[in-house]
């Protein structure tokens, strides 16, 4: 056992890391990788890009601490490259930069021989981000829902009891005006408790909209997103 949890370079005398453990590394960093992934996309919303960054972060943080092992210089310029990336995207949300720092942190541990400690915290934190998930209820996706209504129905808790019976989560994100005044326009970030009761959702509001339209779509943030 203390073996198995042994650093590959804790001898002090390697100087040129080998071939074979550095693709050891590697592979290892990749399947962690992996599994991370594989962990954010558990019953989650993320982008494809995201997940392939989580895919191949592990890896590349890996590499870069191994050439840089006890070579202070080559740390102080990598610190500088590091510096000078900038991220064009959105900052996301506090689960995906806790992931990206898990995906770091284990890609670390990976590039400075400790495998199987790097495994070990892997797997604990995965399955600690699955169970935090199955017990917050994370699951469903959120999508908007738009609603059409008359100018002379007041919006403001005409569909409350609907929203409790059919969705986990309501949220009023947009008011507006439409035929010269005439019609509303309400635009809600929704969560439903169980998609197969969409239709019998939209048939209920159907009866207090007036048969007006009524629209449930996907959430237009691929710009936005990590």
């Amino acid at each position: 056992m203390e073996n198995l949890f042994k650093g590959l370079f804790d001898t002090g005398l390697t100087t040129v890391i080998s071939v074979g453990d550095f693709l050891l590394c590697l592979i290892v960093s990749l399947a962690i990788g992996l599994f991370l992934a594989g962990t954010c996309a558990f019953r989650g919303q993320a982008s494809k890009s995201f997940l392939i960054t989580l895919g191949i972060l592990p890896a590349v943080v890996c590499v870069v601490i191994m050439m840089v092992n006890g070579n202070i210089g080559a740390g102080v310029a990598v610190a500088g490259a590091f510096s000078l990336v900038r991220f064009r995207s959105a900052p996301g949300t506090a689960r995906e930069i806790g992931t990206i720092f898990l995906a770091m942190g284990a890609g670390l541990i990976a590039g400075m021989g400790y495998l199987a400690y790097a495994v070990l915290f892997s797997v604990i934190m995965g399955l600690i981000l699955m169970a935090l998930r199955l017990l917050t209820g994370d699951g469903a996706r959120q999508r908007m829902l738009l609603i059409v209504i008359p100018e002379d129905l007041n919006y403001s808790d005409i569909f409350d009891d609907l929203f409790n019976k059919y969705t986990a989560e309501h949220r009023l994100t947009s008011v507006k005006t439409s035929n010269m005044g005439s019609l509303y326009k309400l635009h809600y970030a929704i969560r439903m408790k169980d998609e197969k009761q969409e239709k019998a959702f939209i048939d209920e509001l159907r009866c207090r909209n007036g048969n007006l339209e009524i629209s449930i779509y996907e959430r237009e943030d691929t710009i936005n997103e990590l």
